[in-house]
């Protein structure tokens, strides 16, 4: 009966963690969508000529940025290469901006669930 019982409370545990993500993903998702760029037309008629860009060199240089930070968000225990990449989406730049965050604002990077959360507020 043991074992059946310790199997039973997994699978409810695992379902459980499942909806949550869910939900966390519909509330969070619906924030952003709510908040929609709003777009101006020109009204003028007259053609613009494309302005010369560096926009390969600053997009190459961007990207190294996003590396480097993303390299040094990973250096925090329990912080693999995914939720690193999900803090950066997210706004967190730096390590310090993490641990000293508030737990609803971590939770609300997808893929990060609380026992990351606790992981990290167990850090400061």
């Amino acid at each position: 009966m043991g074992i059946e019982n310790l199997i039973n409370h997994l699978i409810f545990e695992l379902m459980i963690t499942k909806f949550l993500s869910k939900l966390k993903s519909i509330l969070f998702n619906s924030k952003s969508s709510s908040e929609i760029p709003v777009v101006k037309k020109s009204t003028s008629n007259a053609k613009k000529k494309p302005a010369k860009s560096t926009k390969s060199s600053k997009s190459k240089a961007k990207k190294d940025d996003q590396k480097k930070i993303i390299e040094a968000l990973k250096a925090i225990p329990g912080v693999g290469a995914k939720s690193a990449e999900a803090f950066y989406k997210a706004g967190f730049k730096t390590p310090k901006s993490i641990t000293s965050a508030k737990d609803e604002d971590l939770l609300a990077v997808p893929g990060v669930g609380i026992n990351l959360v606790k992981k990290l507020k167990s850090i400061k």
